[in-house]
């Protein structure tokens, strides 16, 4: 993940406990593991980083797109950061 001051992050408001499919889905989405992204969520930690300006930012800012969407399509809340 990203930690360039041009990086968006987005963190699940609160700590759920998602179900094995829900983090499958986010590790298609994001290509973080599922016990990675487990651990992030119950810290409280961003789901996924994207460098907005980077050289890979074609990549990115689309999986960052997914990831809100299919959260928000889950009713669950998101908390952006900007600068990771």
């Amino acid at each position: 993940m990203s930690t360039a001051d041009s990086a968006l992050s987005i963190t699940i408001d609160g700590t759920p406990d998602l179900p094995g499919e829900v983090l499958g889905a986010l590790y298609r989405i994001t290509g973080r593991s599922r016990d990675e992204l487990r651990r992030s969520i119950l810290a409280g930690e961003p789901v996924y980083s994207a460098d907005l300006f980077g050289p890979d930012h074609h990549e990115v800012a689309p999986r960052l797109e997914k990831a809100c969407d299919y959260l928000a399509g889950l009713g669950l809340g998101m908390i952006a950061h900007d600068g990771a």
